[in-house]
């Protein structure tokens, strides 16, 4: 699937030190730790002055970006660690149909002063494909509760 232009998704470097493994940290500007509760559909966003860089630290959700008049959806979870980066004026939503919360840390890029209006959600332009989200927390890559 070819993802909206400029959005990406990594796995994190990481060194292993005895028992304990360390991650690399996202170069940011701001760092905010967000929580998406269980038997969440949200609404879209789009950032006109920042780059989000995304990632799990517990539980799951995926991650819808509106590209081309479609949804692409991308399966996050801490059991994988990776960092997606959602460039400036990208729609993007968040879907965790779990029972579980998920919190994710979001390094945050400022390409200019906030703006209220970056924080205010709207409404998704068509329904989200939730038999496709079904089969993405279904399917064995994605380990979710459902």
């Amino acid at each position: 699937m070819s993802l909206s232009k400029g959005v990406e998704v990594h796995t994190l470097s990481s060194v292993k030190a005895g028992m304990i493994q360390f991650y690399t940290p996202q170069a940011s500007h701001e760092t905010m730790l967000v929580q998406i509760p269980a038997h969440t559909i949200d609404d879209m966003f789009v950032h006109k002055y920042q780059t989000d860089q995304l990632m799990v630290v517990r539980g799951s959700f995926i991650l819808v970006i509106l590209h081309n008049g479609k949804y692409q959806y991308i399966p996050l979870s801490d059991a994988e660690p990776k960092v997606v980066t959602i460039p400036q004026l990208v729609p993007h939503s968040a879907i965790n149909i779990g029972d579980e919360p998920c919190t994710i840390i979001n390094a945050v890029i400022r390409h200019g002063q906030s703006r209220p209006a970056d924080y205010r959600p709207l409404k998704a332009p068509f329904p989200y494909d939730l038999t496709q989200v079904d089969r993405l927390i279904s399917s064995q890559d994605y380990p979710i509760a459902a």
